[in-house]
């Protein structure tokens, strides 16, 4: 396909507000295979069991879809405007994972994608199917592939252009698009990433043990968390954003253009007491429309106990005595554990 229908595409893309797009092709990626058995193999992947149920997807994009002969990968920043490490020596309150402090990304992401996909086969035919982060694509590895950055040693994808604060997307076409270069890795001997992380997730450089990692622990994990870790957790009860925000590259990093990426008001920095007061329904109101609706209110109030029980401010105690005897046994269980680290 011509190189003037590619470069349409690109400011096309660059238009509807992602901070780069690049192409590979679905069979770029030969080596995600053997690195991701290893992961499970391993045991790294916890509680997710469809990472191993969807490996032969996963580590192979080209079998997604066999028609597909090109892979658009594009990114969209969600860089933050404020330090997202500031809220956690705010005891009180609880720290969200900024990408998760307004808009569901999935939907904005998507419904961009869409409209790229359209506008492609509207000027050059073929087929598309878009994907963002709920398909077994190996986003960072292809946009690796295609040049939009390299995976880090926090194995998240980072760019010398804007950072590792983005989105990753992706457009499957049967059209030929000619790929680009793939990215080399720029992490050098810097390792901020690896130790700034609170339990000590990475075993190693561009390895991480899931079962320690903050997000997963708070998003993925169901039931209750080891109580080696729970302390560890700080007053993170949505994500974590440490291994991110140390990194030196996002000096680079591009303001969000979609203003639905920005902070609410109420989820920047909410107060503790206020969240462990919630029902299912007041929960459901409050994160409507937010990634963290996904995780239910049982898990996240889970989450505001522990960090209610690290805050060490004795007046919080009575927000996690009211749950003590919660109908969840896991809440119930993080009301107590809670109870106990403030009485000592």
């Amino acid at each position: 396909m011509g190189g003037a229908l590619k470069s349409r595409l690109v400011a096309r893309a660059l238009e509807e507000g992602f901070v780069a797009a690049r192409v590979c092709r679905p069979d770029a990626v030969p080596e995600v295979m053997g690195r991701l058995q290893v992961f499970i193999d391993a045991g790294y992947h916890g509680q997710m069991g469809w990472l191993a149920e969807r490996v032969h997807w996963r580590g192979d994009p080209a079998a997604l879809w066999p028609e597909a002969r090109s892979v658009l990968m594009l990114a969209e920043s969600y860089a933050p405007a404020q330090d997202p490490l500031a809220v956690l020596e705010r005891r009180a309150r609880g720290a969200i994972s900024v990408y998760a402090q307004n808009r569901d990304y999935h939907d904005l992401v998507k419904k961009r994608l869409k409209r790229l996909g359209r506008w492609l086969i509207k000027e050059a035919g073929g087929e598309i199917k878009v994907f963002v982060d709920t398909a077994p694509v190996p986003e960072k590895a292809l946009g690796q592939a295609a040049g939009l950055g390299w995976q880090g040693k926090h194995t998240n994808l980072v760019s010398r252009d804007w950072g590792n604060w983005a989105f990753i997307g992706s457009v499957f076409t049967t059209l030929e698009l000619a790929p680009d270069e793939p990215e080399r890795d720029h992490c050098g001997t810097c390792r901020a990433c690896l130790d700034i992380c609170p339990t000590d997730a990475f075993p190693a450089p561009y390895q991480l043990d899931a079962r320690r990692c903050i997000s997963y622990l708070t998003i993925e994990h169901k039931g209750p968390v080891s109580e080696e870790l729970r302390p560890l957790l700080g007053n993170r009860i949505y994500g974590c954003d440490d291994c991110l925000a140390v990194c030196p590259w996002n000096k680079f990093a591009v303001q969000a253009s979609d203003l639905r990426y920005l902070a609410r008001d109420d989820l920047a920095a909410p107060m503790l007491a206020d969240l462990a007061a919630l029902d299912d329904a007041a929960f459901r109101a409050k994160f409507s429309g937010s990634p963290v609706k996904r995780i239910g209110r049982d898990r996240f109030v889970r989450n505001v106990l522990y960090a209610i029980g690290n805050s060490g401010l004795s007046e919080l105690k009575p927000a996690a005595a009211r749950l003590t005897e919660d109908p969840d046994p896991t809440v119930a269980d993080a009301a107590r554990w809670a109870c106990g680290r403030l009485s000592d």
